[in-house]
């Protein structure tokens, strides 16, 4: 049975494609048959990081002329056992899929199933309706997100979103149910300031039909936190701040799979044009690739939701996988310097880049706080 593993970000820029284009390659170097699909339609760029030529048909082509065999969009890598279907970057609004359009390229996927144990979906950032829906072909998705607030945010206000997509689809029009939500709207609360165990009372009360079959989609929806682009374990504990939201205000659960260095390895292969897995499997970014990778093919899809136990040690095994990948680094570090590989000159560039960076997160930190305190005293409850 064909694996759907949708990969997302409420904000770009955090390292979703990496993550995408690399765990594809791991799954097939552990012999899966692994179909990589980009559908960060308009923004289309994940055939660089895969370090594949440009192609020559995407799915914004297909999609203009459905005639056309879908199999041709399929391209082979020079990975075995692990194909590619490119999106289109330059074919006019192919980021805005019509219904129609989403509802055949859903369709043609799904049968793909007898051809791949994995189908990785790269999706685009933000929260369109096509994203949330392509996201909830799966219960499996992947939310990435970095340490930096604006990355933590939108990873939370993606899963929430997600959430009320699934109400949306699952509240048939004009039932009681539906009717909650669309009332709500029209007083002004939005879904921002709609919290899920607040509202799952009233819909039960009022439509027990709907309520019912919105927690068994619930039940299977098991979305899992990847934290990318840490500098120091410290950084990793934010992912409790998603996890803490998650359970307060959406009622969800989520499973952390891990966290992954910053590291210019990553630069240095793009250029290379390929993916870190197969430019230095060694390397900490590398490692912590493998490492997801492994958890999820030991995962069972069809297995039940995890309990609060399990959910807490996943937490506590990314803690721990943060400070063993923090020493390993440090190391690595000391033997550049003793090598010569590394510089002392290399060295002060390095950090000098870094706290440009702590500096810049600082001023961003400062904004939204000095945001967050003006939506306070204006009556805007978090």
């Amino acid at each position: 049975m064909m694996r759907i593993i949708p990969i997302a970000s409420g904000k770009g820029g955090v390292g979703k494609s990496l993550l995408a284009a690399n765990l594809g390659v791991a799954f097939a170097q552990a012999g899966q048959r692994v179909i990589l699909a980009d559908l960060d339609l308009g923004a289309s760029n994940l055939h660089l990081v895969l370090g594949h030529q440009s192609p020559r048909m995407g799915i914004g082509l297909w999609l203009n002329d459905t005639r056309k065999d879908f199999n041709e969009v399929i391209a082979d890598t020079d990975v075995r056992g692990l194909r590619f279907i490119p999106g289109d970057q330059e074919i006019p609004g192919t980021a805005n899929l019509k219904t129609s359009q989403r509802k055949t390229l859903v369709k043609r996927l799904l049968a793909l199933k007898d051809e791949a144990d994995y189908l990785i979906l790269d999706l685009g950032a933000g929260t369109h309706q096509s994203i949330l829906d392509f996201f909830l072909l799966s219960g499996q998705g992947i939310v990435v997100s970095a340490p930096a607030v604006t990355a933590v945010l939108n990873a939370y206000v993606f899963l929430k979103n997600t959430v009320f997509r699934m109400m949306y689809t699952v509240f048939a029009k004009g039932s009681p149910a539906r009717n909650y939500l669309e009332q709500a709207r029209k007083e002004g609360a939005g879904p921002q300031r709609l919290y899920i165990p607040k509202m799952l009372p009233e819909i039960k009360a009022q439509d027990p039909a709907s309520y019912a079959n919105f927690m068994g989609h619930l039940e299977h929806f098991h979305p899992k936190l990847v934290m990318n682009m840490i500098d120091d374990p410290k950084d990793a504990d934010v992912a409790m701040k998603i996890r803490r939201s998650c359970e307060e205000y959406l009622d969800l659960k989520i499973e952390h799979l891990g966290v992954i260095y910053r590291d210019g390895i990553q630069d240095t292969a793009l250029a290379s044009r390929l993916p870190v897995v197969l430019y230095k499997p060694q390397s900490i970014v590398g490692q912590g690739i493998y490492r997801i990778a492994d958890k999820i093919m030991a995962s069972d899809e069809e297995a039940g939701p995890l309990d609060d136990k399990e959910i807490e040690n996943s937490f506590q095994e990314a803690g721990a996988e943060a400070e063993i990948d923090f020493d390993n680094k440090m190391d690595y570090v000391e033997d550049l310097l003793h090598s010569g590989a590394l510089s002392p000159g290399d060295l002060v560039e390095t950090v000098k880049t870094q706290q440009l960076e702590i500096s810049k997160l600082k001023k961003e930190n400062n904004f939204l706080k000095f945001k967050l305190s003006q939506a306070i005293s204006k009556g805007y409850k978090p």
